[in-house]
């Protein structure tokens, strides 16, 4: 058995890939047929049964294009206010009538004063105090009492003191910064980004596509026919057909439209600039504190105020501060006043003052900036293979032979032939080239088994065996 193996091509929507096929010769013959005496069996070819198949098949894939759309403007009338409305106000005086009163400007008053100098002025609530505390009963007192402030001297001791006259401190001595001069990269523009559009990127393809698989026929007239042990056989050559191919160019797409973000690098210039290599710095000393001694005198005893009436004997070791505080009666006093009072109060009329507008032609956006993206189809071309449904076979089939055959068959048959459209040569009962030729096509034709002059043949030519 004889096996070619064929391309067979797959086609997908991305473009062509080429599958293996197998067109195999099957060969049944390997084994003659169990026949009868008289019987004649030759071996036959069935041919391969094939499909014809259309497909479409993708030469330009789709893709898009891009295209930018500018904002769409209007220009329209709008009124503007120049100057708002307001209100007109009228202003309406007011009318009094006039009325007397009598005011008091001011009240009895009972309060408790000293003299400082010629003038009269309020005693210090302190001194009150104190003369409580000298044991009188300030809320007994009537107006006109007086009271007299007595004191006794303070005590005193004298002691030698150590007075700081000058504060320990520290002298500060200040060490310069130092420095040295270096080159330096500044940035004079910042890194920014562009925004390009890139087109659509397309690359042509040329393939080949398969469009009938290669494969393996029988063929007769390569040989003679012979008589071998009382029957016929026929000398037979397997011949192949190669594939046909179809060269096909596509355009693929590479890469889609798009839009790509260029990087824009920074600037910088190279400027000499002063480094501190060393901070400035401080050194310290210390300088001691001076001091000198001082005699003072100490209070070991506080002086002793006190208050008593005025013309009452005090103790002789005390004496007068010159402070004298009384109680005194202030009468009140009243004032007459005329007074204006509102018969009529005040009013305002108001009126509106309408506004003013101007009408001005502004750009109003009516549609903003977009894309569009255009939907490029994908371009297909139809192709038509062949696509083998079963393997060519070869077998034994039972056949006329010398041994069976008659001339009135084969006259017969030679007549169906002619009948039919084949030239089988003259009826002359005689099995010849021509007749072979002629048998052999009308089986091609009608796709029957192939290999002699077969029973099948015979019945659909309605010849009588």
């Amino acid at each position: 058995m004889r096996i070619l193996t064929l391309p067979l091509l797959g086609i997908f929507a991305s473009g062509f890939i080429a599958l293996p096929a197998t067109a195999q010769q099957v060969d049944n013959t390997q084994f003659l047929p169990d026949a009868k005496p008289g019987e004649c069996f030759a071996k036959v070819i069935t041919p391969a049964r094939f499909s014809v198949r259309t497909e479409e098949i993708v030469v330009q894939e789709a893709s898009e294009r891009i295209e930018t759309i500018d904002a769409v403007y209007e220009t329209v009338d709008q009124t503007v206010v120049i100057k708002d409305s307001a209100q007109l106000l009228k202003a309406s005086e007011t009318s009094f009538a006039k009325e007397s009163e009598q005011i008091e400007t001011r009240a009895r008053e009972v309060s408790w004063t000293t003299k400082v100098g010629r003038r009269t002025v309020p005693a210090s609530p302190d001194a009150i105090e104190h003369i409580a505390r000298s044991g009188v009963d300030t809320a007994a007192v009537k107006p006109g009492s007086c009271f007299v402030e007595y004191f006794t001297e303070a005590q005193y001791k004298t002691e030698t003191q150590r007075v700081l006259i000058k504060e320990a401190t520290q002298k500060v001595t200040i060490l310069p910064a130092e420095y040295e001069t270096v080159e330096e990269r500044v940035e004079v523009k910042e890194a920014s980004t562009e925004v390009v559009d890139v087109p659509a990127v397309y690359r042509t393809v040329t393939e080949s596509v398969l469009v009938e698989p290669s494969r393996s026929v029988w063929q007769s007239n390569c040989g003679l026919l012979e008589k071998v042990d009382d029957t016929t056989g026929e000398v037979m050559c397997l011949v192949e057909v190669p594939a046909r191919y179809e060269t096909l160019t596509k355009t693929v797409l590479d890469s889609p439209a798009t839009i790509k973000t260029i990087n824009i690098p920074a600037e910088y210039n190279t400027i000499q600039v002063e480094r501190r290599v060393r901070p400035a710095s401080e050194q310290r000393t210390d300088v001691p504190a001076e001091y000198t001694s001082v005699e003072r005198q100490v209070k070991v005893a506080e002086p002793v105020f006190f208050w008593l009436a005025k013309g009452e004997a005090a103790d002789t070791s005390a004496k007068t501060t010159g402070r004298e505080i009384c109680l005194t009666e202030q009468a009140a006093e009243f004032k007459t006043v005329v007074k204006n009072m509102v018969s009529e109060a005040a009013a305002v009329q108001s009126s509106v003052v309408p506004a003013r507008y101007r009408t001005v032609k502004v750009q109003k956006l009516v549609k903003p900036a977009s894309e569009r993206r255009i939907v490029i189809p994908a371009r297909t071309k139809m192709v038509t293979s062949q696509v083998e449904l079963d393997p060519a076979r070869l077998e034994w089939r039972q056949v006329l032979c010398q041994t069976n055959m008659n001339p009135k068959i084969i006259s017969s048959l030679q007549q169906a032939l002619k009948r039919e459209g084949y030239k089988p040569g003259g009826a002359d009962g005689i099995v010849g080239p021509s007749t072979i030729r002629a048998i052999e096509a009308y089986q091609s034709d009608q796709g029957i088994d192939r290999g002699g002059i077969t029973y099948e043949a015979l019945k659909r030519l309605k010849v009588q065996s």
